[in-house]
């Protein structure tokens, strides 16, 4: 008797995947994503949140008061951090396509002085200024991407010339001096949300906080809604209950930190900009074509472009884009420090190439999320943050966030030996050996392959 694809005599339906786990540690893994990156991402999300404890705990120790949760410290963080997690963002979509970009800091330098003459001897507008800096960064980018995608020299070698380049070029229009910029320009890297004379806290960034609270708790209901209307398993409810009161519950205890600052400041304007780049890129990696596309030809550059995607435009936009929100960092640094001079934008390529790394993104491309390299981003901001609470020295500091990236890549390393591109790859093989010692089990129909397995193929076959 034929038994229907996918079935069993018995009535199981099987499709050689694991039945659904349900219950314990299955469970807790629903609360951030069942995804293997995701539960990366949740990890390094543990390690953030014992960096924050750590040295909230040793400065109140050692300075009498915890530092690092205070209002002024964490303001300060956003205000010295933003314009790299910026960085990070454009970084991550590079990585996952499996190339480097090592000229973000001197296309920043290069922006910022552009701008900043723009403003001080051809006396244009600040807004005008911004546009043009953007310009120049697409323009920047549109250079670098034709050598990367249409000539095939590779990004590492690409963005070292351009290191140099734009880095002699910074130092060439501004004469190696540095250039002031008008107030109003410092508005967007050291400007806060309007506040109300004499009021208790900032009504702006509560708000924000509240608003921020509610697409937690809209997305949760929407994303619960979406699967039972699929008819796909869902995490039980406490879960979805549990997730929403933490989410939430930081998201309006940090509110209210900014906002309780003291008098004249608030949540940053380089952090709004921050926000919503975030929700703009994370929206176009997992919810578009382009996005999609971008994993595609990271994971398998043969395969997808056998499947019709244009992986040379995607490479062009990619470093294209990298080169604008390089630009825009440059120029948000340039706000903050009134000024800009020959030594912007110096390191900066190292410090997001360690965000992206540590954040979940794989070496070998083709894995990696925004929210993941803004989570390692965090984690090296609060790293440095704390140590210079402590009196750390510069050099151990520089020695720390060395030991942190090097342990970070080495354990994405280990665990690709394992067998998986995720840290559990480990975990998942010691499972997969217990379940062969309690014996075989009933065979699964054999369904014919799509051709998309991703354990069928190498993931760097034919990577040009």
């Amino acid at each position: 008797m034929t038994t229907p694809t996918g079935a069993t005599p018995t009535g199981a339906t099987t499709t050689g995947a694991t039945p659904e786990k349900r219950g314990g540690f299955a469970d807790l893994r629903k609360m951030f994503g069942n995804g293997q990156s995701t539960l990366r991402q949740f990890g390094i999300l543990g390690s953030l949140v014992v960096i924050i404890a750590l040295f909230q705990l040793l400065t109140w120790l050692i300075k009498g008061t915890g530092l690092t949760l205070s209002s002024t410290n964490l303001i300060n963080v956003v205000n010295q951090y933003s314009y790299i997690l910026i960085l990070a963002i454009g970084m991550v979509m590079v990585i996952i396509m499996g190339h480097i970009d090592l000229s973000v800091g001197s296309v920043a330098a290069f922006t910022g002085i552009i701008v900043a003459k723009a403003m001080a001897e051809w006396n244009l507008p600040w807004p005008l200024a911004i546009v043009l800096g953007l310009l120049v960064g697409a323009a920047v980018g549109a250079w670098q991407g034709f050598w990367v995608a249409y000539v095939g020299v590779p990004a590492f070698i690409v963005t070292l010339a351009g290191m140099l380049i734009f880095r002699g070029g910074n130092q060439w229009i501004g004469q190696s001096t540095t250039t002031p910029v008008p107030v109003e320009f410092t508005y967007i890297g050291a400007g806060y949300l309007p506040d109300v004379p004499g009021s208790l806290f900032n009504y702006a960034t509560m708000a924000l906080g509240v608003l921020g609270a509610a697409w937690i708790v809209y997305n949760e209901l929407h994303l619960r809604g979406v699967q039972k209307k699929m008819g796909s398993p869902q995490a039980p409810l406490w879960v979805s209950i549990v997730k929403v009161v933490l989410l939430a519950g930081v998201i309006l205890w940090a509110a209210w930190l900014f906002a309780t600052g003291r008098p004249g400041t608030s949540f940053p304007i380089s952090g709004i900009i921050l926000v919503l780049l975030v929700i703009l890129y994370s929206f176009i990696t997992r919810s578009t074509v382009f996005g999609r596309h971008i994993y595609a030809v990271g994971g398998n550059r043969l395969a997808a472009t056998l499947s019709g995607v244009k992986d040379r435009r995607v490479d062009f936009f990619v470093m294209m884009n990298m080169s604008v929100l390089a630009s825009l960092a440059g120029m948000i640094f340039v706000a903050r420090s009134t000024a800009s001079g020959p030594q912007d934008g110096n390191g900066w390529e190292l410090d997001a190439i360690a965000a992206v790394f540590i954040g979940g993104a794989a070496v070998s491309g083709g894995i990696g999320t925004v929210i993941g390299s803004i989570i390692g981003g965090l984690v090296m901001a609060f790293l440095n943050n704390g140590l210079q609470l402590l009196g750390v020295g510069a050099d151990w500091v520089q020695i720390i966030k060395g030991m942190v990236l090097l342990l970070a890549v080495g354990v994405d390393v280990w665990s690709k030996s394992q067998g998986r591109p995720s840290i559990l790859g480990l975990w998942s093989r010691r499972r997969r050996t217990r379940l062969e010692e309690q014996g075989p089990t009933e065979p699964p129909a054999v369904v014919p392959s799509s051709g998309t397995n991703e354990s069928s193929e190498p993931r760097d076959v034919a990577r040009l």
